[in-house]
């Protein structure tokens, strides 16, 4: 159904926004998007870093021991 729609529907359905909400609003509106898609960003981006750390700490060194290390132990 929104495939056919096209850029003079999709115009078409700008001005008629701007004439129903006002410019004030719409802008308003989308500087609030904006903020959101700025936090969600944000947020995926903390998660992926705490995930990578988790991950990063869980990993056990495999390598031999030392005699001093054995010695401390």
């Amino acid at each position: 159904m929104l495939n056919n729609i096209g850029l003079p529907g999709l115009l078409l359905i700008a001005v008629i926004v701007l004439v129903l909400f006002g410019r004030g609003k719409v802008s308003a509106l989308m500087g609030e998007v904006g903020k959101g898609i700025t936090a969600f960003k944000k947020g995926v981006k903390d998660g992926t870093e705490e995930a990578e750390a988790a991950r990063l700490e869980a990993a056990k060194d495999v390598s031999p021991a030392t005699q001093a290390e054995r010695d401390k132990a």
